[in-house]
């Protein structure tokens, strides 16, 4: 478990031990592509112009601000689901407000890595999390090792899901950020939600290590809540059975861990979430004034997995559901360095 100080790292555990391989990833954009899922039906109709963009290498808070200043409206009045990983090329829809009834036209749109590929109509806004879940398609390069065994474990038990690293900001800087809100200090209303996201999610990150070194992570004890399976719907297991056992092998509900605030850690609550918890005092405390205790299912689900290798690359395909990290299955394959992390790491050591 995390004590102390967080150096930005999650405290991962992998469920098939120490992986057999090493690889890079995000040596160019191309090699980390992800692709939007939503099951929304346009309606052809409304104030809101639907947009589905290819970025590459772009922030999707930028162009939302980008998209608002063309428009001419304020950026609270355009939509998108979710954040999309920058060094990346993403396939994501954006909503755009109408000012007025003519529209506006998106051909003369220049911004760099950007393309809109498609425009509808819609009678309401793109809210945040409205998506299903992204389609992933990476390439491992250099890659050492045999990653097959692996794979088949991925595709058939699924992975921990933990929150990756980027939800902790650079060195940990987002749990800094957590630490001086609970401190007192103001935060604007962005800066305070990556604070108590950060928190909630380096406390989940450790309990879920814990029981993933406990063999418990994809398995449903007694005081579990267990979640279900594309649902954020829970309820209490007070003892397991051969019904529940088997549900939970065909992945219909998974173990949860919990998302810190009020109401979390009661007395009969596992042991131990409350004993990760109280490594993590000041942090607990603090959510519990904040916000309110959620949960998170301990398994991730991997869809639709495939690869193929091409020399000493990897090439995999796979959906995960909105809010998982593509990460947590690429840890299960291999050690791994990030181009991109790596690069921007060594432009701040040289100050360029």
């Amino acid at each position: 478990m995390v004590t102390g100080e967080f150096d930005g790292l999650p405290n991962w555990r992998r469920a098939g031990g120490a992986p057999v391989c090493q690889a890079k990833i995000r040596l160019a954009p191309e090699d980390f592509q992800v692709t939007e899922i939503i099951d929304i039906e346009l309606d052809g109709l409304g104030e809101h112009d639907w947009l589905w963009v290819r970025k590459r290498n772009t922030n999707s808070e930028w162009l939302a601000r980008q998209l608002a200043r063309f428009a001419g409206i304020e950026t609270r009045d355009v939509g998108f689901a979710g954040h999309k990983d920058r060094h990346a090329v993403t396939h994501q829809w954006y909503s755009v407000r109408r000012k007025t009834g003519a529209g506006y036209d998106w051909d003369v749109l220049h911004l760099p890595g950007v393309e809109v590929l498609k425009v509808a109509r819609h009678s309401r806004k793109l809210r945040r999390g409205a998506h299903c879940g992204n389609r992933f398609d990476l390439l491992l390069r250099e890659l050492q090792g045999d990653p097959q065994d692996a794979l088949q474990r991925i595709s058939g038990d699924g992975v921990p899901n933990y929150f990756g690293e980027q939800r902790f900001g650079r060195a940990g800087a987002n749990i800094s950020l957590a630490r001086s809100l609970f401190g007192g200090r103001r935060l604007r209303r962005d800066k305070r939600s990556l604070a108590l996201s950060a928190a909630r999610s380096l406390i989940f990150n450790d309990v879920l290590a814990a029981r993933v070194s406990d063999g418990t992570w994809n398995q449903l004890l007694p005081g579990d809540y267990a979640v279900l399976e594309g649902s954020r719907s829970h309820f209490k297991v007070e003892s397991v059975d051969a019904a529940l056992t088997r549900r939970c092998e065909d992945f219909d509900l998974h173990p949860s861990g919990p998302l810190w605030g009020k109401g979390a850690g009661m007395p009969d609550s596992l042991l131990i979430e409350r004993t990760v918890a109280r490594t993590h005092a000041e942090l607990a405390t603090g959510l519990e004034k904040f916000t309110e205790v959620a949960r998170r299912a301990l398994r991730l689900k991997v869809v639709g997995l495939e690869w193929a290798l091409e020399r000493d690359n990897l090439r995999m395909g796979f959906d995960l559901p909105s809010g998982a990290f593509a990460t947590a299955v690429l840890r299960e394959i291999a050690d791994y360095k990030d181009g991109f992390r790596d690069a921007k790491r060594a432009s701040l050591q040289s100050g360029t």
